[in-house]
């Protein structure tokens, strides 16, 4: 990628900036995104987790956002290469993680995930536990094939949130993330698609916040006034990528506002592509339209620095690497606050750095090919 001498003076002024998320001070504006790796035999992040995230910190990544963690609760997840935050030897792990993070001058949020209907049965270490989600599918439009979750369900996934969370900051996180986005369980509430409820946590966009927010209000309960907390959300989701939760600004402004009075401090609006309008007869992106209807700070994220999406050009073949203009453009205008980097990070540990400091040349191109050997 040719840059400019004024464009890459321009990427580090606006992108070096310090930040202030409820009472964390981060040291510039560059986040990483969480990326799931399956690298955590038994859910318990080794030390191969410890040099893969503080290698990012030491290279410049203002704020670490893990991979998504299962909370506590036998339905939270599929895999058991996947790291949970419960547990004593998972827990002891993770705390040398945030601390190996710090000592290479960055910050880090676990974030916390249930993934509710998505998932294959039969598989360790929750075989026995049934799949659940707000209405027991795992789709729009499919049957049901999972179990619907009873008011007993709901408290109980509330406090395995809340619990995690105390947890975070009882052993060194700066805060935490909620998972929102991508279909799976809070997601599945906030989307109609497969919310198909008639209580009070179903029907209208405001019904359907309402877990979202009880889980919210629950964490801010259990941790420090100071301590921040992030909810991620999409349109988005993993079962269907052209998916809403809102047709209009009016929809997404009933969706956001109960998760922001409950105590999000940060939204993070996760999209494929940053750089596209969210709704229509306005160039604001998803982030965009987050921060101007909760006034909260932003992360914008979706292929930076990559060009193509992650369902096209860079499927298996190495992606050139995209100019940033359009991104460094929507900082000046104060659209949103941070941007977080997934697979630009993922493949070149150094390029926040890089960046950071104009060289740009020495970027690495993503290849989904060598995913396997990245550290």
């Amino acid at each position: 990628m040719t840059v400019t001498t004024s464009a890459a003076s321009r990427a580090a002024q606006l992108l070096s900036r310090p930040i202030q998320l409820n009472g964390l001070t981060v040291p510039n504006r560059i986040a990483m995104a969480p990326m799931t790796r399956m690298f955590s035999p038994g859910g318990i992040p080794g030390e191969d987790v410890v040099s893969y995230y503080s290698r990012r910190a030491a290279n410049g990544v203002g704020l670490i956002v893990t991979e998504g963690t299962y909370v506590g609760h036998d339905s939270a997840g599929q895999s058991d290469s996947v790291p949970r935050f419960h547990g004593e030897e998972q827990l002891a792990g993770w705390a040398k993680v945030a601390s190996e993070v710090h000592a290479a001058g960055g910050a880090i949020v676990p974030q916390l995930w249930h993934i509710g209907m998505v998932r294959r049965q039969g598989e360790p270490p929750f075989e026995d536990a049934p799949a659940m989600g707000p209405s027991g599918v795992h789709k729009a439009g499919a049957e049901p094939k999972g179990k619907a979750m009873t008011q007993s369900d709901i408290d109980d996934v509330i406090g395995a949130f809340a619990q995690a969370a105390a947890d975070a900051e009882r052993i060194g996180f700066d805060g935490v993330e909620i998972h929102g986005a991508h279909g799976y369980l809070l997601d599945q509430f906030l989307w109609e698609g497969m919310n198909r409820r008639t209580d009070g946590y179903g029907g209208d966009p405001v019904a359907r916040a309402q877990f979202a927010a009880e889980i919210v209000a629950a964490v801010r309960e259990r941790v420090s006034a100071e301590f921040p907390v992030i909810f991620r959300y999409s349109q988005w989701k993993q079962q269907d990528y052209t998916a809403r939760l809102a047709e209009t600004p009016e929809e997404l402004e009933a969706i956001l506002a109960p998760i922001s009075a409950a105590g999000a401090d940060v939204f993070h609006a996760s999209t494929r592509r940053y750089w596209e309008p969210e709704f229509e007869g306005s160039d604001l992106n998803l982030a965009g339209w987050t921060k101007k209807i909760t006034g909260k700070p932003v992360i914008t994220v979706g292929s930076v620095g990559l060009d193509g999406d992650f369902t096209g050009a860079f499927q298996g073949e190495g992606s050139p690497v995209k100019n940033i203009d359009d991104l460094l453009d929507g900082f000046e205008r104060e659209e949103y606050d941070m941007v977080a980097i997934g697979r630009a990070l993922l493949q070149d540990p150094e390029w926040a750095a890089k960046v950071l400091s104009g060289r740009y040349d020495e970027l690495k191109a993503y290849d989904a090919a060598s995913l396997g050997s990245l550290s």
